[in-house]
């Protein structure tokens, strides 16, 4: 790429940001249309023993590696650019945080994404999950429970020099071409995921293939956008390589717990100069946006309030369990469930074992509660 001006600089940020806009509105749209729900796959096999919506989560998970690795051999995306394919491994900060992130999910009805696509479809209950889990998250990135979480659980890790996605491993062990290894896994696993889905009888529908297929290439196509479009080799004005808009310095993908802490500082400092609009807090309003659009033409937009004292305590605290769990995770359901193990990162597949467990202990915290009632 020629080097470029700084005009050019600033028009190509903008078409990352409105491109990143547009891809979230599609997967709020998606996500509100299909019902597509990480807690809502785990409580349908916990309490109906009903795969069908897992099959659509695994499903966008294989689309996702496979177009992910897919980008990477076709040398679209460095693959090892993201906070998934780092090479050290903070595995009890993953597992203990993906638990709190889970056993909150279920107190506040849904993930970081189902609390997006909730608000666009009027719920006020999730509004409020959206303060607090964006307040808790911002404490953990850089407030009170940052101090705790640097000096306890993130002290925790070991180092792969390889990096941190299981292609890289590989490779570098057998001395293979890690583009092409990482291609080859991503259909192997990618591929069986998607066989699986397909598998399963009453899955197959049109929107059921619309969840698992529509919302995986949304992941790739963030993908593509951040690590692609995104991606300027030499700054008009550094001269460093730079990925625009991001606000990890890397590339980046879907994810909802630290953006929603980055919009919230956006919008309380929003006279501030230095305070610049960014990947996360575009895609955190296009995801709202996107299910809006989904609830008026299908017309069931509604309001929806808090039942009880109790139904909005157990919200309250669901949302402060969700940022600080997120962020100690490194990502929610989405970001390291989708995103993250489309790269095929050991990082992430800890997380998600977290996120599991902590939803199981959620589901039966609300079976004692209802078992007092």
């Amino acid at each position: 790429m020629a080097a470029m001006d700084i005009a050019d600089f600033q028009q190509l940020q903008t078409q990352v940001l409105w491109a990143a806009f547009a891809v979230a509105v599609v997967f709020g749209f998606i996500a509100q249309r299909t019902h597509f729900c990480t807690m809502g796959a785990i409580s349908d096999i916990v309490n109906m023993s009903d795969w069908t919506r897992m099959r659509m989560w695994g499903m966008a998970v294989g689309v996702a590696m496979v177009g992910f690795y897919g980008m990477a051999w076709l040398g679209w995306i460095d693959g090892g650019k993201s906070i998934y394919t780092a090479g050290r491994i903070i595995w009890l900060s993953a597992l203990t945080g993906g638990a709190v992130f889970g056993f909150g999910m279920v107190l506040a009805s849904g993930c970081g994404s189902k609390t997006l696509v909730r608000i666009g479809a009027g719920s006020l209950k999730s509004l409020v999950v959206f303060f607090v889990m964006g307040l808790a998250a911002f404490a953990t990135l850089r407030g009170v429970f940052a101090v705790a979480r640097v000096n306890s659980v993130d002290k925790i890790a070991f180092e792969i020099p390889a990096g941190g996605a299981v292609p890289s491993w590989i490779a570098s062990g057998l001395g293979l071409d890690p583009a092409l290894t990482g291609l080859l896994l991503a259909l192997l696993v990618g591929g069986a995921l998607v066989l699986w889905a397909l598998l399963g009888t009453d899955f197959r529908n049109a929107n059921n293939l619309l969840g698992g297929l529509g919302i995986g290439l949304a992941v790739v196509a963030m993908w593509w956008v951040s690590g692609h479009l995104g991606f300027v080799p030499e700054h008009p004005e550094t001269l460093d390589a730079v990925y625009l808009a991001s606000n990890s310095g890397r590339m980046e993908s879907l994810t909802f717990t630290a953006p929603m802490a980055y919009t919230l500082d956006w919008l309380i400092f929003f006279s501030d100069t230095s305070k610049l609009l960014t990947f996360g807090v575009v895609t955190v309003v296009g995801v709202v946006v996107g299910s809006f659009v989904c609830t008026l033409m299908e017309r069931n937009f509604r309001w929806e309030g808090f039942r009880s004292t109790q139904d909005t305590a157990l919200h309250i605290v669901g949302g402060a369990c969700m940022g600080i769990g997120g962020v100690t995770a490194l990502g929610c359901t989405v970001g390291q469930g989708l995103s993250g193990l489309s790269t095929l990162s050991l990082l992430s597949a800890i997380a998600v074992t977290g996120i599991v467990l902590g939803a199981v202990g959620g589901f039966r915290f609300q079976m004692w509660l209802l078992d007092r009632e």
